[in-house]
Order: C-alpha cells, then sequence, then structure tokens
C-alpha cells in the first residue's frame, strides 16, 4: 500500500507544481532580462560557483514556478530578495524561456567519502548514489528518482520536472535537506519531494547528489 501511494503523488505532482496560467516565453527577449541573473548564475545559465543552481536547461514550466514562487514569498531564498519584484509575468516567462534553451554543462562526480549510519563508509560512493538514484530505498519507502526525473536525470518539462543532470551535487544536497527538515515547502500540495526526502539518511543525500552532478 505504501508503494502505491508513493507512485500516486508521482502521478499528481504534475498537477501540483504546474503554474495556474503560463505566459508564452520567447528566449530572445528574455536574453536581455538575465543581466542581472548572469552574475551569479552564468550568461548561459551555467553558475561556476557550487552554492547557486544551474539554470541551463532545467525546463521552462519548473524555472516559471520557482520564480513566481521566489517572488511571492513562498520559497524565500535569501539571495533573490527583491530581484524579481519589478517583473511580470511574460519576464518571468522569457527568462525561464531563454535559460532553458541552453545546454547544461555537467558538474562531474567526484571521489567522495560517504559516512554510513552505522559509522562504517561506502565502498563505493558513486556506485552507492546510482542505486539510490535508480532503484530508491525499498526498507524506508524512498522511491527512486527515476519516476519523475528520468533514468538519465533529464527531467520531465512538460510535467514541470527539473533536469538534474550535470547539477552542482551541492546545491542538490542542500535541496533535498532543505525538503526533508521542511525549509523547503514549494513541492505542491502532494508533497512530492518532501516525501521522497523525509526518509533519506545524509549518506543517501550526498552520496545520490554527487552522482547526480555526472549523470548524463
Amino acid at each position: 500500500m505504501k508503494n502505491l501511494y508513493k507512485y500516486a503523488l508521482v502521478s499528481l505532482a504534475a498537477l501540483a507544481t504546474a503554474p495556474s496560467a503560463m505566459a508564452a516565453g520567447d528566449a530572445a527577449a528574455g536574453e536581455a532580462k538575465t543581466v542581472v541573473c548572469a552574475a551569479c548564475h552564468g550568461k548561459d545559465g551555467n553558475s561556476a560557483a557550487p552554492n547557486f543552481p544551474k539554470l541551463a536547461n532545467l525546463g521552462e514550466k519548473y524555472l516559471i514556478k520557482q520564480m513566481q514562487d521566489i517572488k511571492s514569498g513562498s520559497r524565500p531564498v535569501l539571495e533573490m530578495t527583491g530581484m524579481l519584484d519589478a517583473m511580470n509575468d511574460q519576464d518571468l516567462a522569457d527568462i525561464a524561456a531563454y535559460f532553458s534553451s541552453k545546454s547544461m554543462q555537467l558538474s562531474g562526480a567526484k571521489e567522495i567519502d560517504v559516512q554510513l549510519q552505522s559509522g562504517l563508509r561506502s565502498e563505493d560512493p558513486i556506485a552507492f548514489g546510482a542505486k539510490v538514484y535508480r532503484a530508491g530505498n525499498a526498507e524506508s519507502g524512498t522511491p527512486a528518482c527515476t519516476g519523475c526525473h528520468s533514468p538519465r536525470g533529464q527531467g520531465n518539462a512538460p510535467a514541470g520536472y527539473p533536469r538534474l543532470s550535470g547539477q552542482h551535487a551541492d546545491y542538490i544536497e542542500k535541496q533535498l535537506k532543505a525538503f526533508r527538515n521542511g525549509d523547503r515547502v514549494n513541492d505542491g500540495e502532494t508533497k512530492i519531494m518532501r516525501s521522497v526526502a523525509q526518509y533519506m539518511t545524509d549518506a543517501e543525500i550526498k552520496a545520490v547528489a554527487n552522482y547526480i552532478a555526472g549523470l548524463n
């Protein structure tokens, strides 16, 4: 029954994450509107700093929702305070179209140490991250990431699920912990990401974030 509930969440999440109305974005018009964004996120949406997410190729629907949520305050992001206040829905749509038209550069997985709850260290952290991403954790009821974000991490743009492949590991780790801790709650009424992250250990989060950074 638990698994049926998890899969039901996955099937409903597209409705929960999609904005109720979305203006058609113009990538060409969006380029000029992203000048201020480039300082943190890079001109083409490939940020150099791991604390700022890459925006390239995340998907228009997802980007619009995140910007709307940040502007409204339902997703507080300190670094973005006031940045979107003067922008209207068309501006946000154009910015989303521009960044979504760009290719994301892989950050790359690294050889890291992952300490399990037992105090032992994972023998192969990258393989451990791949297992969590592809199979989840049946014992805790954590579903695989592939259901929403695809086996290659390309996401599902029409459903509003962002691309993960190539994103900074530090950023992914921070967001998973934020969902788990209830510090980020803009995943819709179905609480899809909070339901996924709630049972994940620090080791699982770190390993899967590192794996995603090199997934292609």
